[in-house]
This record gives C-alpha cells, sequence and structure tokens, in this order.
C-alpha cells in the first residue's frame, strides 16, 4: 500500500510546485512596488554618477507617496523632504542627471515645480546657470520671450525699483522618464520649460494632468498612455516631434491655443469626452490616423501648416473646423462620421483640398457643412470606384442643406470620373483580352506576361488591383501601366458602340455646360452663337451682289456689325474660358456647329448668285402689330401663308441707322426663341439655301434652349417646379 501510494504523494507535490511557479506572477501583479523611504532616496541619490552625461535618478519600480498623511518621524510631510533632496541634484551644473520615474506609483499629487529651476529671463547670470545648448533651447520660445519683453518694459516705466530679475522662467533641465509610471493623483507640469525629453509610454493618469502654458524642447513620448481624468495643455508649446499613439482620453483633453513646431502621431488613440484643440497651430505633418471620436472635438480657427490626416478615423459625435485654416490636404480617406463635419468659414489656400475618398456617412444625421460655393470646390475624389454611394451622399447632403452650387460641383466631379472611366473601358487595353505584344508595349516583361496569361486561364481578373497578387509584378509595375489598363469582361462590338456614344454625350454636356451646372458658361455659347448667325444673315441680306446692279451695306452699317459681333464674341470666349473645365474642347463643339454646314450654305449660295425677284426687298419681316418682348418657344421660322396673317408681316426696315439690330432680334429668336419683334423669313421669292440655313439655327436652338431649361433647373432652387409646372 505504501509504494501504490509514492507515485501519486510525488505527483501531487509536483502539481503544486508547479502551481505555485506559474502562478507566482499573478500573485506579484497586485503587490505595490516597495515604498520609498528616506534610507532608500538617499541610497538613490549617492548612486547617481556626477559626470555622466546620460546620468539618472532612478526611482523606478517603487511606490512614492506624496500624500500629506504620509509622514516622517518628526512629523513633517515625506513629500517636502523628497523635493528638498531631489531639487538640488537635478539642477545643478551640466551635467544635468535625469529623473527615471518607471514602473513606481505615485499617490497624491505630484508637482514639477519643486524639482524645477527658476532662471531670470534676462541677463548675464544665463551664462552662469545654464549650458550654451541649453540657452539655445530658452531662445526658441521667442513669442513668450516678447511678451515678456513688453510687460518688462511696462512695468519698469512705472517703477525704477523694477529690474530684469523679477521676470523668470521655470525650467526642468533633465529628461524625464515616466515609462508605465502610476499615477494616482494630480500630477502639475504647469508653466514650465522641460529643456530634455520626456518618455512615458505606457504611463498612467488616475486624475488630471496640468500642464498649461509648458514649453518641451526635446523630443514628447506618450505611446500607450491613459488618462483617466482631464488633461491640460492650454497655450503650451512643442518644439519637436510629439507621439500620442494608441492613448486612451477618457477626460477631456484641452489643447487650445497649444502650438506644435514638430510633427504630431496620435493615430489609434481614442478620444471619449469633450476635445479642444481650439487656436492651437500644426506646423508640421499632424497625423489623427485610426483615431475614435466618442465625444465632441473642436478644432476651430486652428491653423494646419502641413497636411492633416483622419484616414480612417471614426467619429461618432460633432467635429468642427469652423475657420480654420488649411495650407495643405485634409485625408480623410476612409474616414467615418455620424453627425457634423463642419468646415464653416473655414481657409483652404491654393493647394490644399479635401481628399474624402471612401468617406462613409455611418447615419442618417451625418452632414458635411462648410460655406456655400466654396466647400464642393475642395473635395477630392481621386477614383470611381467605391464612392458611388459617396457621391450620391455628398449631392443630397448639400441639396438638404440648400446648397445647389457645392451639390452640381460634386456631381460635376462625377460626372467627371464617369468619363475618365468610360474613356478607359472605349480606348484603354483589357487585361483579360489583351495579346501578349499589347501587354509587352504597356511595359510588362515576358515573365510578368506569361503569369498574367496563366492567371487569366485559371480565371479572369475582376479588377487591375489583383496584378499585385502575382509574384512577379511589383507595386512600381502596377503604379506605372494602371492608366493604360482596365480588368473587364470582353466587351462586344454593340456595347462598345454605347459606350462610345454615351462618352460623346457625357463630353458634349460638359464641354457646353458643365454637365448643367455652369449658366454663365451656357450663356458664354449662346452669345457666340447668337451674333455669329446674325452677323451672317446680315451678310446673306444686306451683301447680294455688285453686277449688274450692286446691293450692298453701308460703311456705317458695316461698322456696327463688325464691332458689336466683335465685343459679343470676346465676352462668349471670356466666359468660356473662365468656366469651361476644357475650354479648347467647347471652342471645338462650337466650330463644328457654326462653321461647316453654314458655310456650305453660304459658299454656294454666292456661288450660284441670286437673280430672281424682289431682290431689292429684304429677305426678312416683321409682325408690325405687335412690338413688345415676347417668349417664342411655339414659333417657326418663316412667314404663316394666311392671308389674314400675312398681311400683318410686313419687311424690315433696311434704311433706318438701327436696322442691322434686326438680324441679331432674328437670331435671337431662333436659338433662344425669345425677342423683342416677331421676325421671320418671307415665303415668296426666297433662295431655298436661305431658308434651310434659318432652319438649320432653329433646329440648333432647339437643343440649346433644351440645355439651358436643364441647366437652369440644376443651378437655381425651385425653378425646375416653374419650368415642370
Amino acid at each position: 500500500m505504501g509504494r501504490s501510494q509514492t507515485p501519486i504523494a510525488l505527483l501531487i507535490g509536483l502539481v503544486c510546485i508547479g502551481l505555485i511557479l506559474f502562478s507566482g506572477p499573478v500573485w506579484a501583479e497586485g503587490i505595490d512596488p516597495p515604498l520609498l523611504t528616506e534610507e532608500i532616496l538617499q541610497e538613490r541619490l549617492n548612486a547617481v554618477a556626477v559626470d555622466e552625461e546620460d546620468a539618472m535618478v532612478d526611482l523606478s519600480h517603487l511606490t512614492i507617496d506624496l500624500r500629506p498623511s504620509y509622514q516622517r518621524d518628526n512629523g513633517e510631510p515625506f513629500a517636502d523632504y523628497f523635493y528638498q533632496q531631489l531639487q538640488p541634484r537635478l539642477s545643478r551644473t551640466y551635467p544635468v542627471p535625469g529623473l527615471d520615474l518607471s514602473e513606481s506609483k505615485i499617490q497624491g499629487i505630484f508637482r514639477i515645480q519643486p524639482l524645477s529651476l527658476d532662471v531670470p529671463l534676462y541677463g548675464q547670470q544665463l551664462s552662469l546657470l545654464l549650458s550654451e545648448d541649453e540657452r539655445t533651447q530658452l531662445d526658441r520660445d521667442r513669442r513668450r520671450r516678447s511678451q515678456l519683453q513688453q510687460i518688462a518694459t511696462t512695468v519698469l516705466s512705472d517703477s525704477q525699483n523694477s529690474n530684469h530679475h523679477d521676470f523668470q522662467v521655470r525650467i526642468f533641465r533633465g529628461k524625464l522618464k515616466l515609462k508605465n509610471t502610476h499615477f494616482l493623483g494630480i500630477v502639475d507640469w504647469s508653466n514650465t520649460f522641460f529643456l530634455s525629453g520626456l518618455n512615458a509610454q505606457g504611463a498612467i493618469f488616475e486624475q488630471s494632468l496640468k500642464s498649461p502654458e509648458s514649453r518641451f524642447s526635446q523630443t514628447f513620448n506618450v505611446n500607450h498612455a491613459q488618462f483617466l481624468g482631464s488633461v491640460l495643455f492650454h497655450k503650451s508649446i512643442f518644439f519637436t516631434d510629439s507621439t500620442w499613439t494608441n492613448v486612451k482620453f477618457l477626460g477631456e483633453p484641452d489643447f487650445t491655443g497649444a502650438t506644435f513646431e514638430g510633427s504630431v502621431n496620435f493615430r489609434a488613440s481614442r478620444f471619449k469626452s469633450l476635445t479642444k484643440f481650439e487656436a492651437s497651430k500644426f506646423s508640421q505633418t499632424a497625423d489623427f490616423s485610426d483615431t475614435t471620436w466618442d465625444n465632441r472635438a473642436d478644432f476651430a480657427k486652428t491653423k494646419f501648416v502641413q497636411a492633416l490626416y483622419l484616414t480612417n478615423a471614426l467619429i461618432l459625435d460633432r467635429f468642427s473646423f469652423r475657420e480654420a485654416q488649411f495650407l495643405k490636404t485634409v485625408n480623410l480617406r476612409e474616414a467615418s462620421f455620424q453627425k457634423i463635419l463642419d468646415f464653416s468659414d473655414a481657409q483652404f489656400r491654393q493647394n490644399a483640398y479635401l481628399n474624402i475618398s471612401n468617406l462613409t456617412f455611418d447615419a442618417s444625421e451625418a452632414q458635411l457643412i462648410g460655406n456655400p460655393g466654396k466647400i464642393g470646390k475642395v473635395l477630392s475624389i481621386p477614383s470611381l470606384q467605391g464612392n458611388e454611394n459617396l457621391l450620391i451622399n455628398l449631392v443630397r447632403n448639400f441639396r438638404e442643406l440648400e446648397q445647389i452650387e457645392d451639390a452640381n460641383q460634386v456631381n460635376y466631379k462625377r460626372v467627371l470620373l464617369v468619363q475618365r472611366d468610360l474613356f478607359k473601358r472605349v480606348f484603354a487595353s483589357n487585361l483579360n483580352t489583351a495579346s501578349r505584344e499589347t501587354l509587352r508595349q504597356i511595359g510588362f516583361s515576358q515573365k510578368q506576361i506569361a503569369e498574367i496569361v496563366q492567371h487569366r486561364q485559371e480565371q479572369l481578373f475582376s479588377s487591375l488591383s489583383e496584378l499585385l497578387t502575382l509574384e512577379t509584378v511589383s507595386l512600381a509595375t502596377y503604379t506605372n501601366v494602371r492608366d493604360r489598363l482596365i480588368a473587364a469582361p470582353a466587351t462586344t462590338g454593340k456595347a462598345r458602340l454605347y459606350l462610345c456614344s454615351k462618352l460623346l454625350f457625357i463630353t458634349l454636356l460638359l464641354a457646353l455646360s458643365r454637365y448643367g451646372t455652369s449658366f454663365a458658361l451656357m450663356m458664354g455659347v449662346g452669345a457666340i452663337a447668337i451674333a455669329y448667325f446674325g452677323c451672317l444673315f446680315w451678310l446673306i441680306d444686306r451683301y447680294r451682289r455688285h453686277r449688274p446692279q450692286a446691293i450692298v451695306p453701308t460703311f456705317f452699317e458695316i461698322t456696327c456689325i463688325g464691332t458689336t459681333t466683335a465685343v459679343i464674341c470676346i465676352i462668349g470666349i471670356i466666359a468660356i474660358i473662365q468656366n469651361s473645365p476644357q475650354p479648347w474642347l467647347t471652342f471645338t463643339c462650337l466650330g463644328i456647329v457654326m462653321f461647316p454646314i453654314p458655310g456650305l450654305l453660304t459658299f454656294r449660295m454666292y456661288q450660284q448668285g441670286r437673280y430672281h425677284d424682289l431682290m431689292d426687298i429684304s429677305y426678312f419681316v416683321e409682325d408690325g402689330a405687335f412690338r413688345e418682348l415676347r417668349l417664342m418657344v411655339s414659333r417657326l421660322p418663316i412667314m404663316p401663308r394666311f392671308p389674314f396673317f400675312r398681311d400683318r408681316f410686313e419687311p424690315i426696315l433696311s434704311d433706318r441707322r438701327w436696322g442691322w439690330l434686326n438680324y441679331y432680334d432674328f437670331s435671337l429668336n431662333n436659338l433662344l426663341k425669345f425677342g423683342f419683334n416677331d421676325i421671320r423669313l418671307r415665303d415668296k421669292h426666297i433662295p431655298g439655301l436661305i431658308t434651310a440655313l434659318a432652319w438649320y439655327q432653329w433646329g440648333v436652338g432647339i437643343l440649346y434652349i433644351s440645355l439651358l431649361f436643364w441647366t437652369l433647373s440644376r443651378t437655381i432652387p425651385g425653378l425646375n417646379l416653374f419650368l415642370y409646372l
């Protein structure tokens, strides 16, 4: 029996030992570090090397009790003794040791002021107290020095007993290492200039951190820190890079008026409460990528000199950039927001824009707000793929805000992306059907071509990004060829013809009306067409022949018609250049409409000559019964045949000095269906070529007026209801 129980007892003993060994660290987590006493403090201070530049006062892995209730044997608070012993060591002449509180637990209020050194802002004592490098760092705070100089001047003028030594600045000279430090009480770094770096990675601040008007001259690192109380960096300055990655702000962080001279990295941080960056300044890149904002954030009047990144950020409450200044890009790519993204009165410099590719309106009340007529111009969406719903939501967003111009601007950008996509589908090579020679000309190597062919034999490419899954295709190759390729199923001839017609239709709408978003462009096109056809009809009617009896206009008429035509065309050209996305394409469309057919008809007319009856009477007649401004949508360009109506029409007057204006009126009637007098062609003894020319302009006018009404309905709120009713 004893022998059988021996292995069992041995096994139980081994299990117990294992449990003790493996559970030891778990138990250790609940045990506080040893308490800092007077003896331990003196021991650590005496262990500091005097001549080493990187020397540190090592108070790590300790529990430091700075509460008033913790007292020495003589009844004095231990906190006073703690600061009295540390201050001389941390303030002595160069080299200055740093302070290491890593892995320590600090109870009570931790104040940096008793450990700092007050130095005069002016005078020769600076050279005695600080090293050259430290004086250089102190001079970087030029704004604060300037303010204090102004105060000094004012005070000195009022009191002769005042001197420069009354104005001092508090500096903390050594490095401050707070890695994984646990602060149970308030931390006070107010109005202190930190000349060396601060490392607080993984630190936990149970209560508030107060650091208003502080300066940080070297690297500031609080990665993975947790701020459970409020955080106050009001009017503080960070002269070099500061990193706040994976930080949790459970209290209210206040960076109002703060200045970040170096780059700022808040990547993957979380802001649970109201966050204030009002009137702050970011001189370098500000990275807020992958951040989460559970409460309101205020960046009002903030200045961003370099790019701002909010890539993949989750914004759950109002986010305000009111009156902010952006000198570079604002990247909101793949961000998501649920309430209001406010850019009201924000200023965007010439090269600044909002990259909102794949931005998600994550709730029905989500709104993007900005100044009417301006916010739509700074939005940037580089590709159509994956942004169709975003574009629809943006158009709906601006129409609900009655910002029609911004809605049209977004829609215009959407059409540009559609045009570019159609152009690639029509003219670019298809990755699934391109021959080996075509792939070689595009820029692929033979190995890459072989792998592409093998891949599409097994499975067709559904998107160009699948090229990156191939072993032989690098990112550089993909970037080089992506604009010349598409990845789509094989296109039939009928489908290609449909795509071509759709591309042509969209291109014409963009060239002539900016896809219904520019009334000024439409009027520029119409002005040139009206002036051209008016001058052409004047030429046909007033210049008929030289022999046997000359019928030519007077010099005065030639001067008037030439001058007015030139002026109107110049105004139209200026409007087109200012408003058309592709002015040369707009002028090409105008040239195709105005010159081939009208030019051919006019050439044949003068080539054949005119020898018919009523040569001395104008080809144009007007309704003499009325002289009024009228809308003539249903009017035709020829005189009616019914004798009763014919009696009302008489030839236009050619012997008046203003008679040349009638030709513009006729051109206006034909194109805009709107004019002052009802001017038409007579129906007797008139060459068919003139009738054909009038009908040609009238047909062009039908298309023009339709496009004009469509543009008006999209640019003027409520006008579409009037037009449809």
